[in-house]
């Protein structure tokens, strides 16, 4: 059951306190290190967990604009030390109200190509902006002000481009050239390339965040920048109306939480599908001693990806926007159903995965963590979901909408833009929130934080907080050396084992059983308790990110 945040407002305010947790030093981690300092400051002037959260998400969405956001939305956990308590924020975009299930297919039912992912029709009501007032209003401690200044001075004088993000602009170059206003921010007037230290500056971004600063949330759902998202997507077939952006809610909802031996471990519920997920196949590995294993030995990589396949199944079965679907999900995270997925594992048999076995009886995300002095923590995903969206500007704004609307199973059976299949429980419905894998996770031991992470990745996003985890806790890895582990990622359908660089005997291994293809995997951006001290790291597979610790 999900409540609106001014519902659960009266909830929090009977909420009890026990169990004060007392850190020992705050932490800020992100993809990029300008968003990381804005973040720190914001704690060192005396700011909590949500206030640098909030400050963060606005930075990003100047200084990443491939999926930093304030046309997006995503999902945040957060720990409130003083109640030992955690909550989920839910402010994931939704469908239009004119949305329908055969609006990316044509006469015939088949599905038009790139239209879910490069046109107006590709994006959902965002959420990011409410979301961010939503959390700051019951938490936050500063004024939105000196939350969003930062960003607006990012906007307006710009910033230097790394040699990284200057690559990443010219690489998404014919992404830009969609007639909308992306042409002109991220395309070069004298139509030359983008260059490491050139000044990246958004007139109409810092325009918009300067309305958002002065005006509140109010001002994007209902005020000027509305006015002019809903008029450009009138003018070239969009469907996002003034009653969408209107009626637009962010819920707060209860976190999915499984015990995984001495930690409990706290993730998002659905329209994640990461929390479920994660927790079921912890379930399923809590039934094998990792002990007898050698870190991406070949026994190890096998095991990960039998167990992966059987949660991708599920996901791609049972799992979608639970106000419009019932969802089974106690059975999913049960203890006795990972037994018996275990029970086959160890058997030896040849296995054939298909959703539900022994069910019943019979990329471009970005992810930022935060720990404040007072053990607060904010764990964040938000995304536009493939890089920089639909790579459409709405009119005037600066602002880049996403491309949810192909996280929908566009039609039951056919692959997404990650290859993941979905079924009739995530079909395309008016108001209803595509299925995600963003999965911000906090794990706990004895009512301490012990690790906050969350990866980028898109359907990969899963399995990398998976072996985060897994590193952290059954390998006793410190970030710094989990960070350097070669990671690998196996999602049922299609029949392929990702792989980062691995061993040639092992590959060799592997090819034996599984299609292989080598790529980077996830991004994570984590905190963890080290020898009584809150350590970040910032993954190296991103060279623009940065952490600061802060004591």
């Amino acid at each position: 059951m999900q409540l609106s945040w001014k519902v659960f407002f009266v909830f929090l305010l009977v909420s009890s306190c026990s169990n004060e947790v007392k850190p020992y030093n705050a932490v800020v981690v992100t993809r990029h290190h300008l968003a990381t300092d804005v973040g720190a400051k914001i704690l060192e002037n005396g700011g909590n967990a949500v206030d640098s959260a909030v400050a963060i998400a606005f930075a990003l969405a100047v200084v990443n604009p491939s999926a930093g956001n304030l046309g997006g939305g995503g999902f945040l956990l957060y720990y409130n030390a003083d109640e030992n308590k955690t909550y989920a924020l839910d402010y994931r975009e939704r469908a239009p109200i004119d949305a329908d299930e055969n609006m990316f297919l044509d006469a015939d039912g088949n599905v038009i190509k790139n239209l879910s992912l490069n046109s107006y029709l590709a994006a959902g009501i965002p959420g990011t902006v409410k979301g961010m007032f939503t959390i700051h209003e019951l938490f936050g401690s500063k004024s939105m002000d000196d939350l969003i200044s930062p960003s607006v001075k990012l906007a307006s004088e710009g910033f230097r481009l790394s040699d990284f993000q200057a690559n990443n602009f010219n690489k998404y170059r014919k992404k830009f050239l969609n007639g909308s206003d992306s042409e002109s921010i991220f395309i070069n007037s004298d139509d030359k390339d983008f260059s490491a230290g050139d000044v990246f500056t958004q007139t109409d971004l810092a325009e918009s965040l300067r309305l958002i600063k002065d005006k509140g949330q109010k001002v994007f759902y209902e005020g000027e920048i509305a006015e002019k998202i809903v008029s450009d997507f009138s003018d070239n077939g969009g469907l996002i109306t003034s009653q969408d952006l209107r009626d637009y809610e962010v819920y707060f909802k209860e976190p999915i939480c499984g015990d995984y031996k001495q930690y409990n471990v706290c993730s998002m519920p659905l329209p994640s599908s990461g929390g479920i997920a994660i927790i079921q196949m912890l379930n399923i590995i809590e039934n094998f001693d990792l002990k007898n294993y050698s870190h991406n030995s070949l026994d190890y990589i096998k095991l990960l990806t039998k167990v992966m396949s059987f949660a991708y199944a599920d996901r791609s079965e049972y799992l979608g926007d639970e106000d419009f679907f019932d969802v089974p999900k106690e059975k999913l995270i049960s203890k006795k159903y990972a037994a018996e997925i275990s029970k086959k594992i160890k058997s030896g048999e040849k296995i054939t995965v298909e959703p539900g076995i022994y069910f019943y009886e019979g990329d471009q995300t970005t992810h930022f963590s935060v720990i404040d002095f007072d053990g607060n923590v904010v764990s964040n995903t938000y995304t536009l979901n493939t890089a920089y969206g639909s790579g459409i500007v709405a009119k005037g704004t600066g602002i880049l909408m996403n491309n949810e609307m192909d996280d929908f199973s566009i039609k039951p059976g056919t692959p997404n833009a990650y290859g993941l299949i979905g079924s009739e429980a995530n079909k395309i419905e008016a108001k209803k929130s595509p299925l995600s894998s963003m999965s911000p996770t906090i794990i706990f031991e004895n009512s301490k934080p012990v690790l906050i992470t969350g990866s980028q990745g898109g359907s990969m996003i899963i399995n990398t907080v998976l072996q985060e985890i897994l590193n952290v806790l059954e390998f006793d890895l410190k970030l710094s050396e989990s960070n350097k582990k070669n990671r690998i990622h196996y999602q049922w359908k299609p029949d392929v084992l990702f792989y980062e660089d691995l061993d040639e005997k092992l590959i060799e291994a592997l090819k034996k059983d599984l299609r292989l293809y080598q790529r980077n995997i996830g991004e994570t951006q984590s905190i963890a308790l080290e020898n009584d001290e809150y350590k970040g790291w910032p993954d190296h597979r991103r060279p623009d990110g940065k952490k600061i610790e802060l004591h």
